[in-house]
């Protein structure tokens, strides 16, 4: 085995494809998408001495206090599923080489979301809060419409049937709708109490390869929009929005199918909902639920860590920032 910087977006891409169900967080364009909102991203695969490529991790540099940094691994690393291969040796051979990157990065830690169990691995690994949700919810589009309508709740179907006898259009728009856009995510932020990104971030997602914006319009106005990545097999839910006023005409779900029918079309094999967790999102994971699916289950988000008593320094900060 030998350690490689990836410098081929088909490549890597490439590699990503070949997974059921690709990960867009490990794709060429979501690192280039990092790299325009001021991270550095590291891009490191594991080949054999043929060229084979059989794991790859895409590193975003993240900044700490103090002069020190971590690297995030989001939805990775990611390993081809062989019989030949064994996961422990490759991950640790990986590890390995991050260790040595760490060093000259300043970084004290690795944070990562494995596609794979974690097995007594020698590094200092320790599970820490969720960064990406650990449990999605996911359409199987190879289904017919027909079946798909089938499986959804009945409140779901009615909701999808009530936005189209009211007439509502599904519009895709580009960057130059990213206004409107903001002006219902602001809404929405207000109305929900959470926080969202720094209007720049939205932005550069949105002109991201990939990357698509969708609006509902009603009696000439956007009453809803969502954000979406089209990568892969896989087609994602990133965020959404919704207006303040008409909310009985149910935009939100005439959304969500007009966007699946089009994944269809096009040729896509999932719709991934992307979250779910009927503890912290009760309303949202039951607005989710009622189209369907599979539940996907991830092990969740992980720290290697390089420098204990770094580590144990940002944990406390940490702890004393969510009190606040």
């Amino acid at each position: 085995m030998r350690i490689i910087t990836l410098i081929n977006k088909q490549q890597l891409n490439n590699f990503i494809d070949s997974q059921e169900m690709s990960q867009f967080l490990l794709s060429w364009e979501w690192g280039k998408f990092q790299e325009k909102t001021g991270k550095k991203i590291i891009r490191l695969g594991v080949e054999s001495e043929v060229g084979e490529l059989f794991a790859m991790a895409t590193l975003i540099k993240k900044t700490l206090v103090m002069g020190k940094n971590y690297f995030f691994c989001p939805r990775g690393p990611a390993i081809v599923k062989s019989e030949k291969l064994e996961v422990k040796s490759v991950m640790e051979f990986l590890f390995n080489e991050i260790k040595k990157i760490a060093k000259d990065e300043r970084a004290i830690f690795l944070r990562f979301e494995p596609q794979f169990k974690i097995q007594n691995l020698k590094f200092k690994i320790q599970k820490t809060i969720d960064i990406e949700p650990s449990k999605t919810l996911v359409l199987n589009l190879k289904k017919t419409e027909e079946n798909l309508l089938k499986e959804m709740h009945q409140k779901t179907r009615y909701n999808i049937r009530l936005a189209e006898k009211k007439g509502v259009e599904f519009i895709i728009a580009d960057i130059n709708r990213f206004e409107d856009f903001w002006r219902l995510a602001s809404q929405t932020s207000e109305r929900d109490n959470f926080c969202l990104h720094d209007k720049n971030y939205y932005r550069q997602m949105i002109e991201t390869d990939g990357v698509k914006l969708f609006f509902i319009k009603y009696k000439e106005k956007f009453i809803a929009t969502g954000i979406f990545s089209f990568f892969g097999d896989t087609v994602t839910y990133l965020h959404g929005a919704s207006a303040n006023f008409d909310r009985n005409v149910m935009a939100p779900f005439f959304l969500h199918w007009q966007c699946i029918k089009l994944a269809k079309r096009q040729g896509y094999n999932y719709y991934d909902f992307n979250g779910i967790d009927e503890k912290k999102w009760p309303g949202v994971t039951r607005f989710k639920k009622g189209f369907g699916g599979f539940e996907l289950n991830f092990s969740g988000t992980f720290d290697m860590i390089f420098k204990n008593n770094w580590y144990n320094v940002y944990r406390i900060v940490r702890k004393i920032r969510r009190m606040f």
